[in-house]
């Protein structure tokens, strides 16, 4: 019996150690910022290479000055860096990166709104990403208050937040959020967000190293809790979308396996009032507008309308 004991309590030791260990190689391993993140011309080369009708508009802004950087420091202090067109009217869109992202590498979705809609454009830069402050991704829940604080200070009449990815997930968890005052108009347009961080670390837990969420998912996120001071189940891009009472526009392509299609029609089916879903038939994850540009385009035009 005693022996029976003591290899039980070397067993449990051993998962305890393995599970605990597993828990901040998975937290580093989700939460991580880029290492090149604040590499410029390596993000300006991949954004050129992949949308080249970038480059044209870039440089005629650069020419005069117009596309400016900016700094905002964070009601907790934080400073926090990003771009913005000024085209002087009363129409401002947000523009939201996706994970270990930057801004300029979503320069293709801000020449949308500069060029073909004639919007200013804000484009923040997230916790941890590009060259704001930080030491680990939030994933979109805090990044949340962030937004706000960015469409706050860049305020107009009208206002769009369109995100990707990450970005779409922190557009959803904003649009559940009182907005700021003086805002007359607001849309929201997510491209390819996740329900919850929870359902997508699953998920990726799953695919990539084929483990159940039980219990390295319970763990690390009591981990991130205790570290960051946020946990997998309270980012729920679902219930905020729930309590959104702005137009929403739905996008997700039909070939997405990193960000699973299934969770749009979730997202959508929560979201009450005006709204709207176009699944981009064909297209992997983050690659409806490359996959079809001129739809993507007229899409977000009739919405805005």
């Amino acid at each position: 019996m005693k022996k029976a004991i003591t290899i039980l309590s070397i067993v449990a030791t051993v998962l305890f150690v393995v599970v605990v260990g597993g828990s901040f190689y998975m937290l580093d391993y989700s939460l991580a910022p880029d290492a090149n993140r604040t590499d410029r011309d390596s993000c300006f080369r991949q954004q050129f290479e992949s949308y080249p009708e970038s480059k044209l508009w870039v440089d005629s802004l650069t020419r005069v000055d117009a596309l400016r950087d900016t700094f905002l420091t964070m009601s907790d202090g934080r400073r926090m860096h990003g771009f913005y067109v000024d085209k002087g009217c009363k129409k401002t869109a947000v523009v939201v990166h996706g994970w270990r992202d930057c801004a300029i590498k979503f320069l293709w979705l801000a020449r949308i709104y500069e060029h073909e809609l004639d919007y200013n454009v804000v484009m923040p830069e997230l916790h941890a990403c590009g060259e704001s402050e930080g030491d680990a991704i939030r994933m979109g829940w805090k990044d949340r208050l962030d937004v706000k604080e960015w469409m706050t200070a860049f305020l107009t009449d009208t206002m769009v937040v369109h995100g990707v990815s990450m970005g779409a997930a922190t557009t959803m968890m904003l649009s559940g959020e009182q907005m700021p005052t003086g805002i007359k108009e607001l849309r929201f347009v997510e491209d390819c967000g996740y329900t919850s961080v929870w359902d997508e670390f699953a998920g990726q837990l799953k695919e990539e190293f084929g483990l159940p969420a039980f219990p390295l998912m319970y763990s690390t996120s009591l981990l991130c809790k205790w570290r960051y001071g946020w946990s997998f189940g309270e980012a729920s891009a679902l219930r905020q979308v729930a309590k959104c009472p702005y137009p929403m526009l739905f996008i997700h392509g039909s070939k997405d396996t990193f960000v699973p299609t299934s969770m749009v029609h979730s997202l959508f089916e929560a979201k009450s009032g005006k709204k709207r879903l176009w699944i981009a038939e064909g297209a992997g994850h983050a690659l409806s507008y490359k996959e079809h540009k001129a739809e993507y385009i007229s899409l977000i035009k009739t919405f805005l309308q």
